[in-house]
């Protein structure tokens, strides 16, 4: 039995297309009415809520600019991303236009469901007018969706729900650590070629992106991390407000993926903002995987592209990065990377996709951005000499040739050289810089310009002091670090074989460039992107602008590919084979060798194998039973300085609640920067409470979470892993009132 492929609706008929389109607004309609007269059904106006803004707009907009034929995954990208762009702009149009109008709070509930449903019906209107003589509908086999292998990929994302369940209630971390292997298992049956058919590798790449992040977002039952806890910040204020205030000068403020994307999400869909970060950005996110199997699935093979995902997702700072504007940054990426390679689509509207991506990037995030200006310009620049070389030696070898007919062959063979398709023109790209640098000048008081140029001078400053040098900063610590045990030291010399697979991938790719698939602008940007990763160890303080981890993640979306084909190299190399095919049979041994690795790789990025052997565990997810009860005390800083009990959660809202306003409150470095600050509302700016304070204000607050209390340690002043013990500050404390205690969290004044 075959049906009506539902994720390629932009190839429907006309008609049947715009009326599912009419039934999903009619229900976003009929589930917020039910809302305002008191009825409710669980979970019902979420789903509709996060279906309506999340694919409607997008895929509407595909179908104006007849964009067909495009296949399951490239339609589902397009469209979240155009949907998820339309949401950050429509809401940056309402923040400016409206209150000139005399509409105070245009982010609240009655403004956006009005300007969006009307957005949605006008772009209804045009798309029948451009489009409604096309249809061409693709169809999809029951039998393939109801398939075992099928039933068996769907099944695991509910492991790891489940898992995360059981572990946030009855302390038991059973099925996340079953969740690991069947993980693990789904590797190994791909890379051998078994069970999973090759048309389920996008499913198995989403699938296990989802459980990945989901693993980890879903433990406890509030936010954990310390970026997130700023975008809640920010994200509350609009909520409260019902603007955004885009003249607050933090960094954070200038990114629309926070400030505009969760609260438009949290007000139609009925949804907490801890909710949109926990259970809607991870979904988001894990399309990052899926766009980067078909970005590498063009350039490889299948079963290339599926492992360089993976390895993708093993990587630790994949689910561990808390920042949601970054991960919608990185969707960003991925979309103008897939574009740039899609040399079948239409120029024009190739071109015009580019422009709302990378408009879309810049309003995300400014790091990621930053990062992608410096290799669009370099990789531009390389392009134009690389063309500008090829063109002299025609025209020179043109001037040689003494035949006529030689000569205009060769002058044919210049003139399609010259018509070459490149995706990035100049254009583009001092249309990017110049639309960059006026957003961050102009937005959040320059906090974002403010930031790197701070940053560029001090690389500026410190780049022959600091090159190489152990002791400047973070760049060189995954690989001269010590380690706590053997097994830690396993960890650290898997990434540093990983580091070397990817060096001898791009070799690879310099020595045998005319024999592989990659693109020329896609090779361009991983010689770039290569370079940066060189450069988050050579130079300690380029690292520490993003994090070390940070960096070489985002280094990872472009280089993925080129560990699988280093190590493929590599153990070729081991069996003494010479000029090897990719797809002969020693390849495709490598190719299951290099798998093992890829799975033990994960075992130890997850901290699976640690919590089985009880050697220094630290996953807040697996292994928070052993670091309560047995982690020292650097262990239980790690731990809460990302894990918020749920004390701390009533005390700080307890404290918001009932002081009295414009008071200081002061609270150890990890209190401060997250719980105070996401859900006590109280800026980052408060005062610190730490072992070198000297003296409390006058009528000022006193906050202590369950670090402080029941483990008897503080942290700061100047990191989290800065700790010391309670006991140093109680001369702060006696004498003054507890006015709040929970028995793990408490107040005084």
């Amino acid at each position: 039995m075959q049906i009506n492929n539902p994720l390629q609706m932009n190839d429907w008929g006309i008609n049947k297309f715009l009326k599912v389109i009419l039934a999903i607004q009619l229900a976003v309609w009929g589930v917020i009415g039910l809302d305002a007269i008191g009825i409710q059904i669980p979970i019902l106006r979420q789903l509709i809520g996060f279906i309506y803004l999340s694919f409607i707009p997008g895929i509407i907009i595909l179908r104006i600019l007849k964009l067909h034929k495009l296949g399951n995954i490239e339609t589902v990208l397009y469209t979240v991303g155009l949907s998820i762009a339309t949401l950050m702009f429509t809401g940056l149009f309402m923040n400016t236009v409206y209150p000139i109008f005399g509409i105070s709070g245009p982010i609240s509930i009655t403004p956006l469901i009005i300007t969006i449903s009307v957005l949605v019906l006008a772009l209804c209107v045009l798309s029948y007018i451009r489009d409604k003589d096309f249809s061409n509908p693709s169809f999809i086999d029951v039998r393939d969706v109801l398939s075992p292998p099928a039933l068996f990929l769907c099944l695991i994302p509910f492991l790891s729900i489940f898992g995360t369940y059981l572990v946030n209630f009855y302390h038991n971390n059973i099925i996340l650590m079953f969740l690991i292997i069947i993980i693990v298992l789904i590797v190994i049956l791909i890379a051998f070629d078994k069970f999973i058919p090759k048309n389920l590798y996008p499913l198995a790449v989403f699938v296990i992106a989802i459980s990945l992040l989901y693993h980890r977002s879903l433990i406890s039952m509030y936010i954990w991390g310390y970026d997130i806890h700023l975008e809640s910040y920010l994200c509350n204020l609009v909520n409260m407000n019902g603007i955004w205030d885009s003249t607050i000068p933090i960094t954070y403020n200038a990114m629309l993926s926070i400030v505009m994307v969760a609260p438009i999400y949290s007000i139609i869909s009925n949804m907490s903002l801890t909710g949109v970060f926990k259970i809607i950005y991870p979904l988001l996110f894990a399309l990052v995987p899926l766009g980067l199997y078909r970005v590498y699935q063009k350039q490889t093979d299948d079963r290339i592209a599926f492992l360089s995902c993976f390895f993708f997702t093993a990587y630790f700072s994949f689910w561990l990065i808390s920042s949601r504007r970054q991960w919608i940054a990185e969707f960003f990426l991925v979309l103008l990377i897939l574009s740039m390679i899609d040399k079948d689509m239409d120029k024009m509207k190739r071109s015009l996709l580019f422009i709302v991506f990378g408009i879309s990037l810049v309003v995300s995030h400014y790091g990621t951005s930053y990062i992608y200006m410096f290799c669009l310009i370099s990789a531009w620049l390389i392009l134009v000499f690389v063309d500008s070389s090829a063109m002299q030696k025609l025209r020179d070898d043109i001037h040689s040739k003494s035949s006529r007919y030689k000569s205009e062959k060769t002058a044919g063979n210049s003139n399609s050289l010259k018509k070459e398709d490149r995706t990035i023109s100049s254009t583009f790209v001092l249309l990017f810089i110049v639309f960059t640098l006026t957003w961050y000048i102009y937005v959040s008081s320059s906090s974002a310009f403010n930031t790197i140029v701070r940053i560029g001078d001090h690389m500026a400053s410190s780049i022959f002091t600091d090159f190489l040098n152990p002791e400047a900063a973070q760049g060189l610590d995954i690989i001269i670090r010590e380690t706590v045990s053997p097994l830690h030291s396993v960890a650290k010399y898997l990434h540093l074989l990983s580091l070397f697979f990817i060096a001898v991938g791009i070799i690879t790719l310099m020595r045998k460039h005319r024999e592989m698939k990659f693109e020329r602008e896609y090779a361009a940007f991983s010689l770039l992107f290569f370079a940066i990763c060189l450069g988050g160890i050579a130079l300690p303080h380029f690292a520490s602008a993003l994090n070390t981890s940070r960096l070489y993640h985002i280094t990872l979306i472009v280089l993925a590919p080129f560990c699988v084909i280093g190590g493929i190299t590599v153990f070729k190399m081991l069996s003494r084979v010479v000029k090897a095919s990719w797809t002969d049979q020693r390849a495709r041994s490598s190719l299951k060798v290099l798998s093992v690795f890829l799975a033990i790789f994960l075992l130890f990025n997850s901290g699976w194998v640690y919590e089985v052997a009880k050697d220094h565990p630290g996953s807040i997810s697996l292994s928070q039973g052993w670091v309560k009860e047995y982690g020292d005390a650097e262990a239980k800083v790690g731990f809460y300085g990302a894990y918020i009990p749920k004390e701390d959660v009533f005390g700080a809202r307890w404290l918001s609640k009932n002081m009295i306003p414009s008071s200081k409150v002061y609270a150890d470095r990890t209190r401060k920067d997250n719980v105070l600050n996401s859900y006590g509302m109280m800026p980052r700016g408060s005062p610190l409470l730490s072992n070198t304070t000297t003296k409390i204000s006058e009528g000022a607050y006193i906050y202590l979470g369950h670090l402080n209390v029941v483990e008897g340690i503080g942290t700061g002043p100047f990191q989290y892993r800065d700790f010391w013990n309670m006991t140093e500050i109680f001369h702060l404390i006696e004498g003054r009132d507890k006015i709040y205690s929970n028995g793990c969290s408490g107040v005084y004044r």
